[in-house]
């Protein structure tokens, strides 16, 4: 995370864009065939979106855009033009003011305040690279099929985050003792009187803890509209939920949050790594919380063909011709990998990491991968970045 100060990303003029026609999906010109097992693999591409490109048409109101998947072989930061969209009502503000938003901070504090997006940027500047992942990315793989928004793997992005801490914006209300949690809420709303707002709440320590931030900027400009302007959580490491978009309130809390997108919606079993059996009863549920390690290759397609990797000593690894590149993302630590192939060949299948390590006597790390579909493993060397911020070479697992 970086400090700044002064007013390097001006955030000026008012965002206006015609209702209805602002969400309206175009008649599309291509479409795209998802690879999923339950049927219903058939997608719309669109470019009809305000500031979006080329995007993946899951639903249009409310809006829920996929990146496509090449996209993330272009490079480490996602484009905001091409970054995924997800809200859960339709009601969604067409029209803001810059010069009349105000972003309301009250509850168990000492003052309630409001403060204007001019008065957020002349606070302390952070940056962040963060990814935001939606909790239900890959669902349309999932078997048995589950309820949801069918996504691909697109559901998720990577960019640098511009804003100010959330410490710093609850430290000028001043905080009371006994407080528990603090709630975000934004200014979309639900298409009827009795549905839920959606509205997410971090634990007290966890919002106060410097890294959470209220961000005005996305890779160096203003955040795009359907991507939460002029104002959103921003929660490394958490489930894109709780990165709430158009944020305008803050309510710091004195008892856990019990609203229905904390105590219904979007929880998962309290077991080790979430599991459960399908139709497992009286399982505890508690809320979504951190995202897990997860890695793709980027630059190869499913089904592709490739030459077979080998595991050998590495006596032998090392006289063996150099290959090219298998380019990777993983959320939260892009890396490069490559590898030394034997002769032969076999379809490729996108690998899944079951284990990732990194020895701290050594500073090095692994990674092994397991190919979907056949009972083969194999692993690679990795370039990884430690806590440190150095890059080292991978060692062989």
């Amino acid at each position: 995370m970086r400090n700044h100060h002064g007013d390097r990303l001006g955030i000026t003029r008012r965002r206006m864009l015609g209702a209805g026609a602002a969400f309206a999906p175009s008649l599309a010109s291509a479409a795209v065939t998802l690879p999923f097992a339950g049927g219903a693999t058939e997608r719309q591409l669109t470019t009809a979106f305000p500031e979006k490109g080329s995007m993946i048409l899951q639903r249009s109101r409310p809006p829920l855009l996929e990146t496509p998947f090449s996209v993330f072989d272009g490079n480490i930061l996602t484009p905001n033009n091409q970054f995924y969209v997800r809200w859960h009502w339709a009601v969604i503000p067409t029209d803001i003011k810059v010069d009349t938003f105000r972003l309301k901070v009250h509850g168990h504090v000492d003052k309630e305040i409001s403060l204007s997006l001019a008065e957020l940027m002349a606070m302390p500047r952070v940056e962040v690279v963060a990814v935001n992942q939606c909790s239900g990315n890959s669902r349309g793989y999932f078997a048995p099929r589950v309820a949801g928004g069918q996504w691909s793997n697109g559901a998720m992005g990577n960019a640098r985050w511009t804003g100010v801490r959330l410490k710093d914006v609850l430290d000028r209300a001043g905080v009371k003792a006994g407080a528990v949690q603090v709630r975000f809420d934004g200014m979309d709303t639900p298409v009827v009187p009795d549905a839920p707002d959606l509205m997410k709440s971090l634990a007290i320590d966890h919002a106060r803890d410097g890294e959470v931030i209220l961000a005005y900027g996305m890779n160096g400009a203003q955040l795009p509209l359907l991507n939460g302007f002029p104002l959103r959580a921003v929660v490394p490491g958490w489930y894109g939920t709780y990165w709430v978009k158009m944020l305008n309130d803050l309510e710091v809390l004195t008892s856990p949050d019990e609203n229905f997108w904390m105590k219904v919606a979007y929880t998962i079993p309290d077991t080790p790594h979430a599991d459960m059996k399908p139709g497992e009863a009286g399982v505890k549920m508690v809320p979504i919380n951190k995202m897990v390690p997860r890695s793709f290759i980027t630059n190869l397609t499913d089904g592709a063909a490739v030459r077979r990797l080998m595991v050998a000593p590495a006596s032998v690894r090392d006289r063996l011709p150099a290959g090219p590149p298998v380019r990777t993302q993983s959320l939260g630590i892009p890396y490069f990998t490559s590898h030394r192939p034997s002769t032969g060949s076999r379809v490729w299948r996108i690998p899944t990491c079951v284990s990732s390590t990194a020895p701290p006597a050594t500073g090095g790390c692994c990674c092994r991968a397991q190919s979907t579909g056949t009972r083969s493993t194999w692993t690679w060397p990795a370039v990884c970045a430690m806590p440190s911020g150095r890059r080292r070479p991978a060692r062989w697992c």
